[in-house]
């Protein structure tokens, strides 16, 4: 034991030369003696240092010659890099890694998606098949903005709800991901400012570390930010974009108030700053303002995808916006993907978009949540949440724990009982959500219910 803080100093030594590369893939390190009398311990002290480090994967100890960074230690750094050190309970990346690796075996109410069986899947094995008749869609590249078909059924989406948009100005990408990335990409700079809700889809704390930006942060209300205080922090840090969920907003299941949808357009335009409205939950509340629409697409992008509500697996997202935009956006994605979804993907979503199905489908899961958020909103207030948005659309609910319980803790002891929370700190780019956590109503079980009420009970009494 007396030994153990010296073996630790070795080891964060060895790792912080690693990471400011001063050592590097492939590079010898010192000998057991020389680094003996660097570090003033014993030479056993970093034997057993050395002997930890090869465990981990950091070193390598090659017979006869040494010990070797290994190329692992060196790989390039992540977002995880740039972002603020988190305990695992509240890592964003934590959590996703969890909910998309797990065996099928736990509940996952911190979860972000649907169930399979809630989504459309006989319409879409129609779509894969339609799609699967021209051999173009199996063997060949997309074209540049990718499938028009497709393009033009988004278009009809968008003049439903008020914004005339000619397909000519959405791109086609990857993912609803790989759109915000792609604006990113085109519009920041290392050392920018990115304006974020608070809070809000975690992801987009980890898109501005991998850019190397600087995140701050508007509270987020149930009608949106307030229009004085996001002109203020607008005004104070002067950011360069402004991400947001607008329909329904993750986490909080709030929507913007149709004045504040008109203000914040018109605030950010006066400081030069770019909105990016990511407007994926469109389809669980139709009829719902968007910046887009009110601006036309002036100084708001509008980005999505079809992951919420076709297909996780069948990825498709899109970037609607000015059409210079759009075509430095397609260049850039070409330059870094040579082409944006699969053309498979993006022709089976459009035969399913173009499907009376689809329609049908979308009004029978919005009854079906509606039952699902009441139900999920008493059992959770029966345990003592207070709830927020069992009225209102999509299948998230955000809640606030009882005085003195913390969502980090309580998901490390659900955790251990096969159940996946989402803690709110994982949301909030302040960290000021310890008491919320954000609840999956299609998620909901039985066993799920039973282990927060026993990581409740566990951690009140202490």
């Amino acid at each position: 034991m007396a030994t153990a803080p010296r073996t630790q100093q070795v080891i964060d030594g060895i790792r912080s030369r690693i990471a400011a590369r001063l050592l590097c893939a492939g590079d010898r390190l010192p000998s057991v003696r020389q680094s003996a009398a660097r570090f003033g311990v014993s030479p056993a002290t970093v034997v057993e240092a050395y002997d930890r480090l090869v465990a981990d994967g950091v070193i390598q100890a090659v017979p006869r010659s040494g010990f070797f960074v290994s190329h692992l230690a060196s790989a390039p750094a992540g977002p995880a890099a740039n972002a603020p050190r988190r305990d695992h309970a509240i890592d964003p990346f934590w959590v996703s890694r969890q909910s998309l690796d797990e065996s099928g075996a736990v509940a996952m109410p911190g979860c972000g998606w649907l169930p399979a069986d809630w989504m459309p899947q006989a319409a879409l094995q129609r779509g894969l098949r339609e799609a699967m008749r021209d051999p173009a869609n199996l063997l060949h590249y997309g074209s540049t903005a990718g499938d028009p078909a497709l393009r033009r059924q988004i278009a009809l989406r968008f003049a439903g709800e008020g914004l005339v948009c000619d397909p000519d100005r959405i791109l086609l990408t990857a993912s609803g991901s790989a759109a915000a990335d792609l604006i990113c990409r085109l519009l920041l700079r290392p050392g920018d400012t990115v304006l974020l809700d608070d809070p809000c889809y975690f992801n987009y704390q980890a898109l501005v570390a991998a850019h190397a930006a600087r995140a701050v942060s508007v509270p987020f209300g149930p009608s949106g930010p307030d229009p004085a205080v996001f002109a203020a922090v607008v005004a104070a840090e002067r950011p360069r974009l402004y991400l947001t969920n607008s329909g329904v907003h993750n986490p909080t299941g709030g929507a913007l108030a149709l004045p504040t949808a008109h203000r914040l357009p018109g605030l950010a335009a006066a400081h030069g700053m770019v909105i990016v409205e990511d407007d994926i939950f469109a389809d669980f509340a139709p009829g719902r303002p968007t910046m887009a629409a009110l601006d036309g697409l002036s100084g708001v992008i509008r980005i999505g995808s079809f992951s919420k509500t076709i297909s996780a697996a069948v990825r498709c997202g899109y970037i609607a916006a000015r059409p210079e935009w759009i075509d430095a956006l397609a260049d850039l994605q070409l330059a870094t993907g040579f082409g944006g979804p699969s053309p498979l993907a993006s022709a089976a979503i459009g035969h399913v978009l173009g499907q009376g199905a689809y329609r049908r489908h979308m009004e029978q899961l919005r009854r079906k949540l509606d039952r699902a958020r009441r139900h999920s909103a008493q059992a959770l207030a029966s345990l003592g949440l207070t709830v927020s948005g069992a009225d209102g659309a999509g299948f998230t609910l955000w809640c606030r724990l009882p005085a003195g319980l913390d969502s980090a803790a309580l998901a490390q002891r659900c955790l251990a009982h096969g159940v996946i929370l989402a803690p709110g700190n994982v949301f909030s780019p302040s960290q000021s959500a310890a008491p919320f956590l954000r609840w999956n109503v299609a998620q909901t079980s039985p066993a799920a219910l039973d282990a927060l009420a026993k990581a409740m009970a566990a951690e009140s009494a202490g």
